[in-house]
Formats: structure tokens, C-alpha cells, sequence
């Protein structure tokens, strides 16, 4: 399995992009970055996006990518929770903004989006793809993706702390979010994010859950801080006594 990261931020710039994963150059999650980062042939060969929640920065390619497909005649899957659905047609293709190509064409739209919910498990495009539910300030999922050959990555999607979802999760890798440095906690809890050193909690948790820490890759920077949230970062994988990556735009992981 290959995880390329497109996007590894919260904010966009010439040199930081939303967020936004590949995995085998066939199944993004979330598309905060997605188009910017990818050629059009890149762009045909995507099969299915998973988004985990409806805010700006995780689904500001969809329209674009759209777009793409329909010149070229091509389709996508969509998958996620309902409030996303309901977000997307209301208020990003909704006939006014942009085109709905949930509808468009009409003999074969674009989109093809399938509902999906928390602790569910289905097969999508060779993958076992199992629902997390996420603390977020909006409802949010997390997707655990299985490939055939047993390479696993978990990606939480933002969150705040007091996961739940460890019980049900065993990656390889888990890439989680991390917006801001320890300064910020008290508005990290109340928007649902973590920081360094909500982080270790959680970290402390699955390890005390599960007996191992899996390969951890962090997501969703504020680049004005980041500098911060990498020592901070290196304080707790210290104490962890287990490696901590922060991701970059055009980052590649091999599991």
C-alpha cells in the first residue's frame, strides 16, 4: 500500500494544501488538496473519495474534480456520512454555486454518492474500508483501510480527544490530526482538535487498548505554529519512546 499526502494542512499557500490522502493512486480521503496536486490522467485514475466531514478545507475539490471527470466522461464514488450529503447538495453543488453533478448528466451524473455510517464495514474498490466515529465540531468519520494483502492505515479526520474509536481500530499506520501547539488547548477541545500533548493522551490510551503504538503521522497543521507543534511533537515521542512524523505536502508512505 502507498499513502501519498497531498495536502497536510489547515491552511492553503504556495507550499501548504489542504487536507487530503492517497492511497494507490486510486482512493483519496477527504479532497481539501486533491485536484491541486494531481494531473488529469492522475485525476481518471481515482476510483472512490472518502470524506470524513463537511467542513470548507476537506471538501473544496469535489466541484473541481467534477468538473475534470465530466470532460472526459469519467464518474467518481463519493462515500460518506449524511450531513456531508446534505452539506455538499445544499450548499457546493447545489444548481447555483456550481453544477449539480450528483445529477449531472442525467443519464449517468458524475457523482455517485453512497451514505455511509459510523462502525460499518464495506468492500470499496478491493478495500475493507470500516467507519469511525470522530469528535469533531460537526459530525465527523474516521476510515480504517485494508488492503487484500493486510496493510492496514487509520485516519481520524479532525478530532478533538476522548476517542472512542481505538477499540475497533488496529493500523500500521494511523495518520491523525494535530492543528495546533499546547497554547491552543482550550480551543482545540472546544472546536474538537488536538494538540501535542492531547495527542500523548490518546496515544497513551490505544497503546494501553491494544499493547503497541502503530507508525504515527500527523495531519492538519496550522502552519503558523508548526514549528511549535513540532517541538512539542518531539517532546511527546520522547516520552512515548516511539517516532512521531509530521507530514508534508508530497509525502510517500510504503506499508
Amino acid at each position: 500500500m502507498n499513502i501519498k499526502i497531498l495536502g497536510a494542512h489547515n491552511c492553503e499557500s504556495q507550499s501548504t494544501k489542504f487536507t487530503c490522502l492517497l492511497i494507490d493512486g486510486v482512493l483519496a480521503m477527504d479532497a481539501g488538496g486533491l485536484t491541486s496536486s494531481l494531473s488529469i490522467p492522475a485525476q481518471l485514475k481515482l476510483k472512490a473519495v472518502l470524506l470524513t466531514h463537511q467542513h470548507y478545507d476537506h471538501i473544496r475539490d469535489i466541484p473541481a474534480l467534477a468538473m475534470n471527470l465530466l470532460l472526459h466522461s469519467a464518474t467518481i464514488n463519493i462515500y460518506s456520512i449524511q450531513a456531508v450529503y446534505e452539506a455538499i447538495t445544499s450548499h457546493l453543488l447545489n444548481g447555483n454555486l456550481y453544477p449539480n453533478y450528483l445529477e449531472r448528466p442525467q443519464q449517468n451524473p458524475t457523482i455517485k454518492f453512497t451514505t455511509v455510517a459510523p462502525y460499518q464495514t464495506r468492500q470499496i474498490e478491493g478495500y475493507s474500508i470500516l467507519v469511525t466515529k470522530s469528535n469533531h465540531s460537526v459530525p465527523t468519520v474516521g476510515y480504517q483501510v485494508t488492503s487484500s494483502d493486510g496493510k492496514t492505515v487509520f485516519y481520524t479526520g479532525d478530532t478533538g480527544p476522548g476517542l472512542d474509536c481505538w477499540q475497533y481500530v488496529s493500523p500500521q499506520l494511523l495518520i491523525v490530526e494535530v492543528i495546533a501547539s499546547d497554547r491552543y488547548e482550550a480551543f482545540a477541545r472546544e472546536k474538537g482538535h488536538l494538540t501535542p500533548s492531547l495527542l500523548k493522551q490518546e496515544l497513551i490510551a490505544f497503546k494501553e487498548l491494544k499493547g503497541y503504538l502503530p507508525q504515527v503521522v500527523l495531519v492538519h497543521m496550522s502552519p503558523n505554529v508548526e514549528k511549535e507543534i513540532e517541538a512539542e511533537v518531539a517532546v511527546v515521542a520522547q516520552a512515548l519512546n516511539h517516532p512521531i512524523t509530521l507530514a508534508y505536502e508530497g509525502m510517500q508512505i510504503n506499508l
